[in-house]
Parts: structure tokens; sequence; C-alpha cells
């Protein structure tokens, strides 16, 4: 009986494999891009694409073990659920308030320390934040909304 659970279980995670979610790859960059709309510095931009863009934009660098299922579904929820909430690619589309509560929600964020994730930088430790790019993120966020 262990056997047939074992096999059929593993059956199971065989197929899940090759079940697998859209990607969010795009190989140009968005006409409605932030930096279009607002003043990006150079250094801000920087920091923006290494430490937020894999979650709040329309172009994702997946790591290897995306391509394993389930873990693939759970990453692909979370970048959905991060576009949803801020997308650096789409910014040009918000409407003038919502975008000065969106810089609002970025300042706050950052100097909170609550972006980006703990689970994100756990793996990802060059997108950690250093109290000198938080402080630069907040002030140019701040200077916007």
């Amino acid at each position: 009986m262990k056997r047939k659970i074992t096999l059929g279980l593993l059956g199971v995670l065989i197929l899940i494999q090759f079940i697998r979610p859209t990607r969010n790859s795009s190989t140009e960059e968005s006409p409605n891009e932030i930096s279009k709309y607002y003043q990006v510095p150079a250094d801000i931009h920087t920091i923006l694409k290494k430490s937020c863009y894999d979650c709040h934009s329309n172009n994702t660098k997946y790591p290897w073990y995306a391509n394993l299922q389930p873990v693939g579904w759970w990453l692909q929820n979370h970048v959905n659920e991060g576009k949803r909430e801020l997308n650096f690619s789409e910014f040009g589309t918000y409407a003038e308030k919502k975008a000065k509560h969106k810089f609002d929600e970025i300042e706050e964020m950052v100097k909170e320390g609550e972006m980006p994730l703990p689970s994100y930088t756990l793996i990802h430790r060059d997108a950690q934040l250093t109290p000198e790019q938080s402080s630069a993120i907040a002030s140019w966020a701040g200077a916007l909304k």
C-alpha cells in the first residue's frame, strides 16, 4: 500500500512539471515605463531594476527553481500580486492621484523596510537595500508624491 501511494505521489509530481504558468517576460521596454513619465535619476533606476523590477514590472528574471512545480506556481502568483499592487512598466497608465498614492506607498514601504520582501532578499541578497539606498528611494518618491 505504501509503495502504491509513493508511486502515485511521484507520478503526480512528475505530471505537474508539465503544467507551467505563463512567464512575465518582455523583450522591449514598455511605452508606459515610469521613466517616460517621471524623472527617475540613473542611480534610483538602477536600484529599482535590481531590487524591485522582478516583482513590479513586466520583465521578471526567473531563477532556475522557477522551473520546478509547484514552486513556479507560487513564484508566478507572487509576481502577479506584486504587479497588481505596483507596476513600474505600466506606471504611465496610472491616473495622477493613483500615481501620487503609489509614490507615497513606495516611500513608506522602503522607509519601514517592508520592501523588498524578506522572503525575496533571503535568496536574492544583491536586492537588499542599504540604508543609503532606502533613503535615496524614499527621498525620490517623497518628492514626487
